[in-house]
């Protein structure tokens, strides 16, 4: 992303944070204290759970003589270790970017790997992601069925 001055951002955290910053009114990056590490641990525990599904995702296109199995469930772990992280974090309070990458990394598995189990592995994850998804933006986000 490029902005108004030309100064080029990259990366989705860093152009989120800029984002957020433009806007009046509540954030989504909570200021330094506290409520900031979590959401921005939250945000890298999901960063990571999304970044290891995609992976696997990109392995399922490969030829299947040329898949590794072993690979994509080392990268499976990964995700499943991450979601185990985020269960027992608290969720209630004001959306933060915490929320909407843990909401996306949960989306996406949704869309490309329904059948993996993580509601019935995390079901307060599971709970707090089944209220989150009805919010406007949520719903209005939401890819077409696969």
């Amino acid at each position: 992303m490029t902005t108004d001055d030309g100064q080029v951002l990259l990366d989705s955290p860093v152009i989120c944070e800029y984002l957020d910053g433009l806007g009046a009114g509540r954030k989504l990056f909570p200021p330094p204290g506290p409520a900031r590490w979590t959401a921005l641990t939250q945000q890298a525990i999901a960063d990571g759970v999304t970044e290891a599904v995609i992976l696997c995702r990109y392995e399922t296109l490969r030829p299947e003589d040329k898949r590794w199995s072993g690979w994509t469930d080392g990268q499976m772990q990964k995700a499943r270790g991450g979601l185990a992280a985020l269960d027992p974090q608290g969720l209630a309070g004001a959306p933060t970017i915490g929320h909407i990458a843990i909401a996306c990394a949960l989306g996406y598995l949704d869309f490309r790997f329904p059948d993996e189990g993580w509601r019935e592995r995390h079901p307060k994850l599971a709970t707090w992601y089944h209220d989150f998804e009805q919010t406007p933006s949520m719903r209005a986000t939401k890819p077409p069925p696969a």
